[in-house]
Protein backbone atom coordinates (compact mmCIF):
# COMPACT_ATOMS: atom_id res chain seq x y z
CA UNK A 1 0.00 0.00 0.00
CA UNK A 2 1.50 3.68 -1.18
CA UNK A 3 1.44 6.23 1.53
CA UNK A 4 0.52 9.47 0.00
CA UNK A 5 -1.92 9.40 -2.76
CA UNK A 6 -1.71 10.10 -6.45
CA UNK A 7 -4.49 11.48 -7.80
CA UNK A 8 -7.18 9.11 -5.56
CA UNK A 9 -8.65 10.93 -2.62
CA UNK A 10 -6.63 11.55 0.63
CA UNK A 11 -9.70 10.51 3.28
CA UNK A 12 -10.05 7.40 1.40
CA UNK A 13 -6.27 6.30 1.48
CA UNK A 14 -6.37 6.91 4.93
CA UNK A 15 -9.30 4.46 5.66
CA UNK A 16 -7.53 2.01 3.43
CA UNK A 17 -4.27 2.55 5.77
CA UNK A 18 -6.16 2.34 9.05
CA UNK A 19 -7.81 -0.67 7.34
CA UNK A 20 -5.07 -2.42 7.02
CA UNK A 21 -3.31 -1.76 10.44
CA UNK A 22 -6.12 -2.92 12.12
CA UNK A 23 -5.98 -5.71 9.98
CA UNK A 24 -2.68 -6.81 11.11
CA UNK A 25 -3.01 -5.80 14.64
CA UNK A 26 -5.82 -8.21 14.80
CA UNK A 27 -3.42 -11.26 13.23
CA UNK A 28 -0.57 -10.28 15.13
CA UNK A 29 -0.65 -8.52 18.41
CA UNK A 30 1.03 -6.59 20.18
CA UNK A 31 3.36 -5.04 18.09
CA UNK A 32 5.66 -2.07 18.32
CA UNK A 33 5.14 0.88 15.80
CA UNK A 34 8.04 -0.40 13.94
CA UNK A 35 6.80 -3.98 13.52
CA UNK A 36 3.85 -2.66 12.77
CA UNK A 37 4.90 -0.46 9.56
CA UNK A 38 7.01 -3.16 8.35
CA UNK A 39 4.02 -5.93 8.62
CA UNK A 40 1.39 -3.00 7.26
CA UNK A 41 3.82 -1.61 4.28
CA UNK A 42 3.70 1.75 5.18
CA UNK A 43 5.72 4.13 5.99
CA UNK A 44 6.90 4.82 9.92
CA UNK A 45 5.46 8.76 9.12
CA UNK A 46 1.64 7.05 7.92
CA UNK A 47 1.95 3.75 10.88
CA UNK A 48 2.40 6.51 13.55
CA UNK A 49 -0.42 8.91 12.07
CA UNK A 50 -2.62 6.00 11.64
CA UNK A 51 -2.05 4.57 15.14
CA UNK A 52 -2.85 7.59 16.74
CA UNK A 53 -6.04 8.34 14.90
CA UNK A 54 -6.99 4.60 15.64
CA UNK A 55 -6.27 5.09 19.61
CA UNK A 56 -8.24 8.43 19.76
CA UNK A 57 -11.31 6.49 18.05
CA UNK A 58 -10.75 3.28 20.55
CA UNK A 59 -10.31 0.81 18.17
CA UNK A 60 -6.44 0.40 19.29
CA UNK A 61 -5.03 0.22 22.35
CA UNK A 62 -1.49 0.84 24.11
CA UNK A 63 0.27 -2.10 25.64
CA UNK A 64 2.18 -1.21 29.04
CA UNK A 65 5.67 -2.28 28.90
CA UNK A 66 6.64 -5.15 31.10
CA UNK A 67 7.94 -5.02 34.03
CA UNK A 68 12.06 -4.29 34.87
CA UNK A 69 12.39 -2.86 31.07
CA UNK A 70 15.18 -1.18 31.06
CA UNK A 71 15.64 2.47 29.31
CA UNK A 72 12.61 3.84 27.00
CA UNK A 73 10.39 1.30 26.00
CA UNK A 74 8.82 0.99 22.54
CA UNK A 75 5.27 1.62 22.34
CA UNK A 76 3.11 -1.52 21.21
CA UNK A 77 -0.04 -1.30 19.98
CA UNK A 78 -2.56 -3.97 20.42
CA UNK A 79 -6.67 -4.31 18.82
CA UNK A 80 -9.42 -3.40 21.34
CA UNK A 81 -11.14 -5.75 21.55
CA UNK A 82 -13.02 -4.45 24.57
CA UNK A 83 -14.13 -0.74 23.13
CA UNK A 84 -17.64 -2.30 22.37
CA UNK A 85 -19.43 -5.91 22.95
CA UNK A 86 -21.53 -8.53 20.07
CA UNK A 87 -24.53 -10.45 20.74
CA UNK A 88 -25.29 -13.70 19.19
CA UNK A 89 -28.51 -15.52 19.66
CA UNK A 90 -29.63 -19.26 18.64
CA UNK A 91 -33.46 -19.70 18.43
CA UNK A 92 -34.38 -23.23 18.10
CA UNK A 93 -36.66 -25.85 19.06
CA UNK A 94 -35.93 -26.73 22.55
CA UNK A 95 -33.67 -23.28 23.39
CA UNK A 96 -33.09 -20.17 23.32
CA UNK A 97 -29.43 -19.23 23.78
CA UNK A 98 -27.52 -15.86 23.75
CA UNK A 99 -23.88 -15.00 24.14
CA UNK A 100 -22.38 -11.87 25.18
CA UNK A 101 -18.65 -11.59 23.31
CA UNK A 102 -16.03 -8.96 23.24
CA UNK A 103 -14.40 -7.65 19.51
CA UNK A 104 -12.72 -10.73 18.85
CA UNK A 105 -16.05 -13.25 19.94
CA UNK A 106 -14.72 -13.89 23.27
CA UNK A 107 -17.96 -14.83 25.32
CA UNK A 108 -17.94 -13.17 28.35
CA UNK A 109 -21.08 -14.75 29.26
CA UNK A 110 -24.12 -16.73 28.35
CA UNK A 111 -27.72 -17.50 28.81
CA UNK A 112 -29.58 -19.98 27.84
CA UNK A 113 -33.63 -20.93 28.70
CA UNK A 114 -35.21 -24.33 27.65
CA UNK A 115 -38.52 -23.90 25.40
CA UNK A 116 -41.07 -26.25 24.37
CA UNK A 117 -41.17 -27.47 20.93
CA UNK A 118 -44.69 -26.49 20.17
CA UNK A 119 -44.40 -23.16 21.91
CA UNK A 120 -46.31 -20.13 19.59
CA UNK A 121 -44.97 -17.36 18.57
CA UNK A 122 -45.31 -14.96 21.26
CA UNK A 123 -44.10 -16.99 23.99
CA UNK A 124 -41.21 -17.48 22.35
CA UNK A 125 -40.60 -14.33 21.75
CA UNK A 126 -40.72 -13.43 25.12
CA UNK A 127 -38.42 -16.15 26.39
CA UNK A 128 -35.75 -14.18 23.59
CA UNK A 129 -36.39 -10.94 25.33
CA UNK A 130 -35.41 -12.64 28.81
CA UNK A 131 -32.57 -14.72 27.32
CA UNK A 132 -30.84 -11.57 26.45
CA UNK A 133 -31.36 -9.32 29.12
CA UNK A 134 -30.26 -12.40 31.17
CA UNK A 135 -26.90 -12.10 28.93
CA UNK A 136 -26.25 -8.93 29.21
CA UNK A 137 -27.21 -8.73 32.98
CA UNK A 138 -24.81 -11.93 33.23
CA UNK A 139 -22.24 -10.18 31.53
CA UNK A 140 -22.39 -6.67 33.08
CA UNK A 141 -23.41 -5.22 29.66
CA UNK A 142 -25.55 -2.36 29.23
CA UNK A 143 -27.83 -2.27 26.02
CA UNK A 144 -25.96 0.77 24.83
CA UNK A 145 -22.77 -1.02 24.54
CA UNK A 146 -23.84 -3.51 21.98
CA UNK A 147 -22.30 -2.97 18.64
CA UNK A 148 -24.04 -5.61 16.56
CA UNK A 149 -26.14 -8.47 16.88
CA UNK A 150 -26.24 -11.73 14.74
CA UNK A 151 -29.15 -13.84 15.27
CA UNK A 152 -30.22 -17.54 14.13
CA UNK A 153 -33.04 -19.42 13.55
CA UNK A 154 -34.59 -22.65 12.07
CA UNK A 155 -36.62 -21.85 8.93
CA UNK A 156 -35.55 -20.01 5.58
CA UNK A 157 -34.56 -16.48 6.12
CA UNK A 158 -34.48 -13.19 3.78
CA UNK A 159 -32.35 -10.63 3.13
CA UNK A 160 -34.37 -8.57 5.95
CA UNK A 161 -34.41 -10.51 8.51
CA UNK A 162 -37.57 -12.24 8.23
CA UNK A 163 -38.49 -15.55 8.45
CA UNK A 164 -40.29 -16.52 4.86
CA UNK A 165 -40.75 -20.23 5.43
CA UNK A 166 -40.54 -22.46 8.70
CA UNK A 167 -41.87 -25.40 9.34
CA UNK A 168 -40.51 -26.64 12.42
CA UNK A 169 -41.49 -23.58 15.06
CA UNK A 170 -45.36 -22.91 15.21
CA UNK A 171 -46.70 -19.67 13.92
CA UNK A 172 -42.53 -18.46 12.91
CA UNK A 173 -43.41 -17.94 9.25
CA UNK A 174 -43.14 -14.30 9.13
CA UNK A 175 -41.69 -13.41 12.11
CA UNK A 176 -39.35 -10.30 11.16
CA UNK A 177 -36.65 -10.99 13.86
CA UNK A 178 -34.43 -8.26 13.15
CA UNK A 179 -37.42 -5.39 14.05
CA UNK A 180 -37.89 -7.52 17.11
CA UNK A 181 -34.06 -7.68 18.33
CA UNK A 182 -33.81 -3.97 17.36
CA UNK A 183 -36.57 -3.10 20.11
CA UNK A 184 -34.08 -4.78 22.42
CA UNK A 185 -30.29 -3.32 21.72
CA UNK A 186 -29.39 -0.72 19.50
CA UNK A 187 -26.96 -1.00 16.39
CA UNK A 188 -27.35 -3.18 13.40
CA UNK A 189 -29.09 -7.13 13.56
CA UNK A 190 -28.08 -9.59 11.15
CA UNK A 191 -30.50 -12.83 11.14
CA UNK A 192 -29.45 -16.01 9.38
CA UNK A 193 -30.30 -19.78 8.96
CA UNK A 194 -29.53 -21.95 12.05
CA UNK A 195 -27.35 -24.75 9.65
CA UNK A 196 -25.27 -21.87 7.52
CA UNK A 197 -24.00 -20.13 10.70
CA UNK A 198 -23.19 -23.36 12.44
CA UNK A 199 -21.16 -23.88 9.36
CA UNK A 200 -19.89 -20.26 9.49
CA UNK A 201 -18.63 -20.95 13.16
CA UNK A 202 -16.80 -24.23 12.05
CA UNK A 203 -15.01 -22.13 9.06
CA UNK A 204 -14.34 -19.24 12.15
CA UNK A 205 -12.90 -21.20 15.01
CA UNK A 206 -14.02 -25.04 14.37
CA UNK A 207 -12.90 -28.26 13.10
CA UNK A 208 -12.51 -26.83 9.39
CA UNK A 209 -11.20 -23.41 10.15
CA UNK A 210 -8.43 -24.62 7.54
CA UNK A 211 -10.83 -25.57 4.75
CA UNK A 212 -11.73 -23.29 1.99
CA UNK A 213 -14.71 -25.75 1.27
CA UNK A 214 -16.53 -27.01 3.28
CA UNK A 215 -20.03 -29.32 4.04
CA UNK A 216 -21.97 -28.79 7.55
CA UNK A 217 -24.00 -31.62 8.23
CA UNK A 218 -26.49 -30.26 11.30
CA UNK A 219 -27.50 -33.94 12.45
CA UNK A 220 -30.40 -34.32 14.81
CA UNK A 221 -34.17 -34.80 14.80
CA UNK A 222 -33.70 -31.94 12.01
CA UNK A 223 -31.39 -32.89 9.39
CA UNK A 224 -29.90 -29.41 7.53
CA UNK A 225 -26.75 -28.38 5.90
CA UNK A 226 -24.38 -25.13 5.32
CA UNK A 227 -22.06 -24.46 2.73
CA UNK A 228 -18.46 -22.80 2.86
CA UNK A 229 -17.16 -22.09 -0.72
CA UNK A 230 -13.43 -20.92 -1.60
CA UNK A 231 -13.71 -19.67 3.07
CA UNK A 232 -17.19 -17.95 2.23
CA UNK A 233 -20.76 -18.86 3.82
CA UNK A 234 -22.68 -19.50 0.27
CA UNK A 235 -26.12 -18.50 0.43
CA UNK A 236 -27.44 -18.61 -2.82
CA UNK A 237 -29.34 -16.49 -5.19
CA UNK A 238 -32.75 -16.61 -2.66
CA UNK A 239 -30.52 -17.60 0.57
CA UNK A 240 -31.90 -21.36 0.42
CA UNK A 241 -28.67 -23.06 -0.82
CA UNK A 242 -28.12 -26.31 1.03
CA UNK A 243 -32.00 -27.15 1.52
CA UNK A 244 -31.88 -30.26 0.15
CA UNK A 245 -33.59 -32.33 2.65
CA UNK A 246 -37.06 -30.29 0.74
CA UNK A 247 -36.31 -33.28 -1.73
CA UNK A 248 -37.77 -36.22 -0.36
CA UNK A 249 -35.48 -38.58 -2.60
CA UNK A 250 -32.72 -37.16 -0.26
CA UNK A 251 -33.72 -39.26 2.52
CA UNK A 252 -33.77 -36.52 5.25
CA UNK A 253 -37.05 -36.43 6.09
CA UNK A 254 -37.95 -39.59 6.71
CA UNK A 255 -34.43 -40.78 8.61
CA UNK A 256 -35.59 -39.90 11.92
CA UNK A 257 -38.41 -42.53 11.65
CA UNK A 258 -35.74 -45.56 12.10
CA UNK A 259 -34.74 -43.76 15.29
CA UNK A 260 -38.52 -43.23 16.71
CA UNK A 261 -39.89 -46.56 15.61
CA UNK A 262 -36.52 -48.04 18.11
CA UNK A 263 -38.16 -46.15 20.44
CA UNK A 264 -41.61 -47.14 20.13
CA UNK A 265 -44.07 -46.43 22.29
CA UNK A 266 -41.19 -44.80 24.87
CA UNK A 267 -40.55 -41.64 22.12
CA UNK A 268 -40.84 -38.67 23.80
CA UNK A 269 -39.34 -36.46 20.97
CA UNK A 270 -36.56 -35.88 23.53
CA UNK A 271 -35.20 -39.37 24.15
CA UNK A 272 -33.79 -39.93 20.63
CA UNK A 273 -30.10 -40.32 22.60
CA UNK A 274 -31.11 -43.64 24.15
CA UNK A 275 -30.67 -45.25 20.54
CA UNK A 276 -27.15 -44.36 19.90
CA UNK A 277 -26.63 -45.79 23.45
CA UNK A 278 -28.11 -48.53 23.04
CA UNK A 279 -26.54 -49.00 19.41
CA UNK A 280 -23.08 -48.21 21.22
CA UNK A 281 -23.59 -51.36 23.59
CA UNK A 282 -24.29 -53.55 20.71
CA UNK A 283 -27.74 -54.24 21.05
CA UNK A 284 -28.71 -55.07 17.31
CA UNK A 285 -32.10 -53.50 16.54
CA UNK A 286 -30.82 -50.04 18.09
CA UNK A 287 -27.48 -50.40 15.71
CA UNK A 288 -30.04 -51.61 12.23
CA UNK A 289 -32.31 -48.34 13.56
CA UNK A 290 -28.71 -46.24 13.16
CA UNK A 291 -27.52 -47.47 9.88
CA UNK A 292 -30.87 -46.95 8.54
CA UNK A 293 -30.75 -43.32 9.72
CA UNK A 294 -27.26 -42.86 8.33
CA UNK A 295 -28.20 -44.75 4.66
CA UNK A 296 -31.28 -42.21 4.41
CA UNK A 297 -29.08 -39.04 5.32
CA UNK A 298 -26.01 -40.49 3.64
CA UNK A 299 -27.83 -40.03 0.38
CA UNK A 300 -28.61 -36.09 0.63
CA UNK A 301 -24.81 -35.80 1.85
CA UNK A 302 -23.28 -37.81 -1.16
CA UNK A 303 -25.47 -35.11 -3.37
CA UNK A 304 -23.72 -31.54 -1.52
CA UNK A 305 -20.57 -33.73 -1.74
CA UNK A 306 -20.55 -34.72 -5.35
CA UNK A 307 -21.47 -31.05 -6.33
CA UNK A 308 -19.11 -29.30 -3.95
CA UNK A 309 -16.52 -32.04 -3.91
CA UNK A 310 -15.60 -30.52 -0.25
CA UNK A 311 -12.43 -30.75 1.45
CA UNK A 312 -13.94 -32.05 4.88
CA UNK A 313 -17.41 -32.50 5.75
CA UNK A 314 -18.47 -31.70 9.40
CA UNK A 315 -20.71 -33.21 11.62
CA UNK A 316 -22.60 -31.26 14.02
CA UNK A 317 -25.56 -30.76 15.46
CA UNK A 318 -27.30 -32.78 18.66
CA UNK A 319 -26.12 -35.94 17.50
CA UNK A 320 -23.32 -35.45 16.83
CA UNK A 321 -22.65 -36.18 20.82
CA UNK A 322 -23.12 -39.91 18.88
CA UNK A 323 -20.58 -39.67 16.20
CA UNK A 324 -18.45 -42.89 17.51
CA UNK A 325 -21.54 -44.60 16.42
CA UNK A 326 -22.00 -42.63 12.64
CA UNK A 327 -18.56 -41.45 11.84
CA UNK A 328 -17.87 -45.00 10.45
CA UNK A 329 -21.10 -45.69 8.86
CA UNK A 330 -21.62 -42.54 7.34
CA UNK A 331 -17.98 -42.93 5.98
CA UNK A 332 -18.99 -46.56 3.89
CA UNK A 333 -21.82 -45.00 2.68
CA UNK A 334 -20.05 -41.96 1.06
CA UNK A 335 -17.69 -44.17 -0.34
CA UNK A 336 -20.50 -46.24 -1.93
CA UNK A 337 -22.10 -43.20 -3.71
CA UNK A 338 -19.10 -40.59 -3.95
CA UNK A 339 -15.96 -40.34 -6.20
CA UNK A 340 -14.13 -38.95 -3.10
CA UNK A 341 -14.66 -39.81 0.28
CA UNK A 342 -13.45 -36.04 1.81
CA UNK A 343 -12.29 -36.46 5.73
CA UNK A 344 -15.53 -36.36 8.16
CA UNK A 345 -14.66 -34.46 11.53
CA UNK A 346 -16.61 -33.94 13.94
CA UNK A 347 -18.24 -30.68 15.42
CA UNK A 348 -16.23 -29.98 19.11
CA UNK A 349 -18.63 -26.62 19.65
CA UNK A 350 -21.64 -29.38 20.88
CA UNK A 351 -24.78 -27.03 21.06
CA UNK A 352 -23.11 -23.99 20.92
CA UNK A 353 -21.74 -23.68 17.17
CA UNK A 354 -25.05 -22.12 16.11
CA UNK A 355 -24.94 -19.26 18.71
CA UNK A 356 -21.41 -18.85 17.98
CA UNK A 357 -22.04 -18.56 13.92
CA UNK A 358 -24.81 -15.55 15.10
CA UNK A 359 -21.53 -13.89 17.20
CA UNK A 360 -19.37 -13.95 13.75
CA UNK A 361 -22.64 -12.75 11.66
CA UNK A 362 -22.42 -9.78 13.89
CA UNK A 363 -18.78 -9.75 14.20
CA UNK A 364 -18.65 -9.31 10.04
CA UNK A 365 -20.79 -6.56 10.43
CA UNK A 366 -18.60 -4.68 12.71
CA UNK A 367 -15.41 -5.35 10.46
CA UNK A 368 -17.23 -3.96 7.34
CA UNK A 369 -18.21 -1.10 8.98
CA UNK A 370 -14.44 -0.49 10.63
CA UNK A 371 -12.70 -1.20 7.30
CA UNK A 372 -14.97 1.40 5.50
CA UNK A 373 -13.56 3.86 8.02
CA UNK A 374 -17.04 4.26 9.76
CA UNK A 375 -17.66 4.26 13.44
CA UNK A 376 -20.49 1.79 14.65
Amino acid sequence: MIDEPTGGDLSRLRQLNAATVLRVLRADQPLTLTELSRRAGLSRASTEDVARDLLGRGWVTEVAPAAGTVGRPARRYRFHAEAGRLLGVDIGGHKVLALVTDLEGEVLHQARIAVAPELGRRERLAVLDKCVADALAGAGVERSQIWSTGVATTGLVDGTGKVMLSDSLPEWTGVDLAAHLRRLVPGPVRVENDCKLAALAESWRGVARYAKDVVFLLAGLRTGAGLIIDGKLHRGFANWSGEIGALPAAGWLRAPEHLRNWLGADDSGDDVERVFLAARDGDREAMRAVRGYVRDIAVGASALVLTLDPEVVVIGGGFSRSADVLVEPLRRELDRWCLRTPEIRVSAFADLGVALGAVRLALEQVESTVYNGLKP
